[in-house]
């Protein structure tokens, strides 16, 4: 393929960190297990504490313990991380990825993430 075509000999490589992914994963399903989270993003069950840990940490998640299971709610109002990109909140890219998957299931009614403030 072309240079636009598709990666062929090319480095591989994604616009979104993991940490966006959990962040993503978590938004979509407040009840995901560590293993869970893990394994959709395809990373290691120490990767995702590692990124859950970071997360909370700076307030982007509250982790809830309810009886053995942990219940994380997302912030959505915290602001990107990286100076250039400060002044938008992380609720876009919710928004974008939870629309992404409404369009995929169902083309009527969009539903917001799941996140609380």
């Amino acid at each position: 393929m072309g240079r636009h075509g598709g990666m062929v000999d090319e480095k591989p490589w994604t616009f979104l960190t993991n940490h966006a992914r959990v962040l993503i994963v978590i938004a979509r399903n407040p009840h995901s297990r560590l293993r869970d989270i893990a394994d959709t993003i395809g990373i290691t069950e120490r990767a995702a504490q590692t990124i859950v840990n970071d997360l909370e940490g700076a307030e982007y998640i509250t982790r809830t313990k309810v009886g053995r299971r942990n219940h994380y709610s997302v912030d959505p109002t915290r602001p990107f991380r990286h100076p250039a990109d400060a002044d938008h909140r992380v609720e876009g890219l919710l928004t974008l990825f939870s629309d992404h998957d409404d369009d995929k299931n169902s083309a009527d009614e969009p539903d917001a993430p799941a996140v609380t403030e």
